[in-house]
């Protein structure tokens, strides 16, 4: 295991508070910055952006350079688009709009080698190119990849026991938009209902012993502390705000209102 996935590794089995951001741009040049930024872990994320899978494997490199360990949210829960992400290298697979305990179990194989999983062999960057010899790759070091699952439907909220109970995911991330949508209140994410499957959610993962996560929203960059208070109390130990796109137009923004403001007297 790379340091910085140990450390990574280590907060999150202590329960330690982790803090990272959304990269959707696809510039190795802004993620290597970010990685360097201090965040405990960047989200690549493939669902909601043009990123394809060579741009991918340049923004991880970019990643592991700046010193952050990179998590890739692939397009969907498909093994096929599973299997070229893990084989990179990611230090994690976040599987999005899981709804089942079969839709979980799938995850898990994407990313498992038989008899217990489907993944097929064929590591090159997660190799560390040879270094890493293939009988310790497929006894252990394969799972450095930590499985992350999305909470975006009510679905999984009313199957999380179940879901909490399967071996081989290391952590669990509420998306409040999707979530929202599920139950007709979409974009609603504090609407007392919503917030009672927030308490749902992480009143079952504490007790299951597994990180629950949170993307917080602020695409432009903004943290609002109240928030994230009110979710720790909750149990969530993970947070996601902002991105990177969000927080170049939010600070560009900022400086030509600034100049506008004391110069442009018209």
């Amino acid at each position: 295991m790379n340091d910085i996935n140990l450390k990574l590794t280590q907060k999150m089995s202590e329960g330690k508070l982790l803090y990272g951001t959304v990269l959707t741009s696809g510039s190795p040049l802004i993620t290597e910055m970010l990685a360097q930024c201090g965040f405990d872990v960047l989200w690549l994320d493939m669902e909601h952006s043009a990123i394809g899978i060579e741009s991918l494997l340049n923004n991880m490199i970019a990643a592991r350079s700046g010193g952050t360990p990179a998590w890739v949210r692939v397009p969907w829960n498909d093994p096929v688009r599973v299997k070229p992400v893990i084989d990179m290298g990611a230090d994690g697979v976040i599987f999005p709009f899981i709804r089942t305990v079969d839709d979980a179990k799938l995850a898990v194989a994407s990313c498992t080698f038989p008899p217990k999983g489907i993944r097929g062999y064929g590591p090159l960057r997660a190799l560390d190119y040879g270094r890493i010899t293939q009988a310790d790759f497929v006894e252990s070091a394969y799972r450095d990849c930590k499985r992350i699952i999305q909470i975006e439907h009510v679905d999984a909220v009313n199957n999380l026991e179940e879901i909490a109970a399967i071996d081989g995911i290391d952590g669990y991330i509420v998306g409040p938009n999707d979530l929202s949508g599920s139950i007709g209140k979409l974009g609603r994410m504090h609407d007392e209902e919503m917030i009672a499957l927030y308490r749902r959610i992480g009143s079952v993962l504490k007790a299951a012993g597994k990180p629950a996560g949170i993307f917080t929203g602020g695409y432009a960059g903004t943290l609002n502390t109240d928030d994230i208070e009110r979710w720790i109390d909750m149990g969530y130990t993970m947070f996601f705000t902002g991105s990177d796109c969000g927080m170049v137009y939010n600070s560009a923004t900022a400086m030509i209102n600034a100049f506008n403001k004391s110069f442009k007297k018209e």
